[in-house]
């Protein structure tokens, strides 16, 4: 659904890239505020409210994540949905970016390696489109910076997404309500049709997070990290198939680089985790032989063992 999303941004056309964001914040909170409704999970909202430090952080990610959203819906109206996918195939090398530089994490050779592969990729595509990329970089870095203020946040995604547009709404609703006074208002101008095309940017949104959030849960997070690369795999083949977005041989070159830069990421995420995984058996056969009570643990079954961070 997220990799599909360029073909319905269009259809809310003639409504500015403006527009289409404030109503979906406005939508997307009814559409979460109905969902949590018929879930009743309501006691997260007290808590929060008695930690100033942590609505803090949700004002600061709901601005960030209006930034990217604004800019998303903007690239793909304007013809630019290429370059769109591109900052989103970016936006891992970003994240361990970040990582290094504000939370002061270690990064293992192929990640030094991916993130240089992935700078050479910018300067190829700067060289390809005649400046720099920064429709990417800005879609890249607002992401990054959101999934770095969202760690520190620690809610829920239907949660986290209902915070985020409760501080949107207020802003979003008092835009689209002078927009009306003005008379620039797209949503009675245009028919019916039209507005409940843009009504639906809530269900356009929410759905495919709340689809996340419960496959987080019931699959490795291995295997969650190779299949955030299809959204911006499906943006770029509809950027070049169905948009008929130019493509010169700079363009693929720097592709082709960013492509490399996220292979050799995934190989050593993968690798590493394989080697976790080795080091638990491992302790778990080694308690296994040295327990007193041989009977009591076994290699059938495993002392208790804590599971390094991967």
């Amino acid at each position: 659904m997220w990799g599909l999303v360029p073909l319905y941004w269009p259809l809310l056309k003639p409504a500015s890239a403006v527009e289409i964001l404030a109503h979906r914040m406005v939508w997307s909170l009814a559409f979460v505020g109905l969902i949590l409704l018929l879930m009743r999970r309501w006691a997260w909202i007290r808590e929060l409210l008695r930690q100033p430090k942590r609505l803090a952080l949700v004002a600061v990610a709901a601005v960030v994540i209006s930034l990217n959203w604004g800019f998303y819906i903007w690239s793909v109206n304007s013809g630019q949905v290429v370059e769109a996918s591109l900052g989103y195939f970016i936006n891992p090398l970003v994240t361990i970016l970040f990582g290094v530089l504000l939370l002061k994490e270690r990064m293992r050779p192929a990640q030094w390696a991916a993130v240089g592969i992935g700078a050479a990729a910018v300067v190829v595509l700067t060289v390809g489109y005649g400046r720099l990329p920064w429709i990417a970089l800005v879609l890249a870095f607002s992401f990054a910076t959101y999934g770095l203020v969202k760690k520190k946040i620690g809610l829920g995604g239907i949660e986290s997404l209902a915070a985020e547009t409760a501080v949107q709404f207020l802003p979003a609703l008092g835009f689209l309500l002078l927009l009306g006074s003005r008379g620039d208002s797209t949503f009675g101008g245009e028919g019916a049709g039209h507005a409940l095309l843009l009504a639906s940017c809530g269900l356009v949104t929410a759905v495919p997070l709340v689809c996340f959030g419960a496959a987080a849960i019931r699959i490795p997070l291995s295997t969650i990290g190779l299949l955030q690369y299809l959204a911006p795999a499906f943006q770029f083949l509809l950027g070049v198939t169905y948009f008929h977005e130019e493509m010169p041989p700079e363009r693929w070159a720097g592709f082709a680089l960013v492509w490399l830069a996220l292979t050799l990421l995934t190989w050593d995420a993968l690798r590493t985790a394989r080697r976790g995984r080795a080091a638990v058996r491992a302790a778990a056969e080694a308690a296994a032989v040295s327990s007193p009570t041989g009977a009591a643990v076994g290699p059938g079954r495993p002392a208790a063992v804590t599971t390094p961070p991967e």
